[in-house]
């Protein structure tokens, strides 16, 4: 049974992984590049963030979205 946890952590460590160890070691010489990984997540997001906006506002200039006080149970 150890082997078998022993060849997962094989795995992980020596393939899965290695594109981030690369980017480790190459803070030294570019913090951007160590960074590539982060920045794209940060794209990812903002890409997310606009087309949600998008979705929001055209929802709201069609007036689908009931504004009257009683629209929800919980204001009374």
């Amino acid at each position: 049974m150890r082997d078998f946890f022993e060849g997962i952590q094989t795995i992980f460590e020596d393939y899965l992984f290695a594109p981030f160890n690369y980017l480790a070691d190459a803070e030294l010489d570019s913090w951007w590049f160590a960074n590539l990984v982060n920045w794209l997540f940060i794209l990812i997001a903002m890409a997310a963030f606009v087309y949600w906006m998008k979705q929001l506002k055209k929802f709201n200039d069609r007036n689908e979205e009931k504004k009257e006080t009683s629209a929800h149970s919980f204001l009374g």
